[in-house]
């Protein structure tokens, strides 16, 4: 079981998470059924009703288990020591700015891409977004620098399979400047920033 992005993801676990919590409910409503009872359960039903709540437990534990290497980028993020991404983009933010970034990123389909950014003042975020305002990806930026006075780096790995165009936004709150006046428009957001191509279909090679 593998997912190509996050859609995918919470597609799946949606399915996975309603069924868990039907049966959830019915413990609970096996129980409520039981107390308004006047005679007491007998063991037999103890039995079975605790048995229950162990398929349970064991079921949501194993499903964490056996799902958590199926993400595409848990895996990535294990072994990315061993990555050599196929292409870098580093940057920095300044004053709720973006500086020295690229005007547009065009990606292969498939390609793994890593993004090194710095802050210069401010905690900010880097945050990738599909058109339909559904995130793709995203990091924390910490300011700072090391001992040489190097501002230190915040990196992202990612592997692209869909094709698509994706907007560019910080993704965590560092101030009111990041947005106008009357608060509708987010001044570090940059349109249709990175383009995914070469995908068949959509999706996948």
């Amino acid at each position: 079981m593998t997912f190509s992005n996050s859609l995918e993801l919470l597609a799946f676990h949606e399915t996975a998470y309603t069924i868990y919590a039907l049966l959830i409910i019915s413990v609970v409503a096996w129980f409520g059924y039981n107390l308004t009872r006047e005679e007491k359960a007998s063991s037999l039903v103890r039995i079975p009703f605790y048995g229950y709540i162990a398929f349970l437990v064991a079921g949501g534990v194993g499903h964490h288990i056996f799902t958590y290497n199926a993400i595409p980028w848990v895996a990535q993020d294990i072994t990315r020591h061993e990555i050599t991404p196929d292409a870098s983009y580093k940057f920095e933010i300044e004053d709720h700015k973006w500086v020295n970034i690229p005007k547009k990123v065009t990606v292969q389909c498939g390609e793994t891409i890593e993004f090194d950014v710095r802050s210069r003042d401010l905690v900010y975020g880097f945050g990738l977004f599909r058109q339909d305002g559904t995130l793709v990806t995203q990091m924390q930026v910490n300011p700072g620098t090391d001992v040489n006075g190097i501002l230190d780096s915040n990196d992202l790995l990612w592997t692209f399979h869909h094709n698509g165009s994706f907007d560019l936004t910080s993704t965590e709150y560092s101030g009111t400047a990041q947005y106008s006046h009357d608060g509708k428009e987010d001044l570090m957001k940059v349109k249709n920033w990175l383009e995914v191509v070469g995908c068949k279909d959509g999706g996948n090679k």
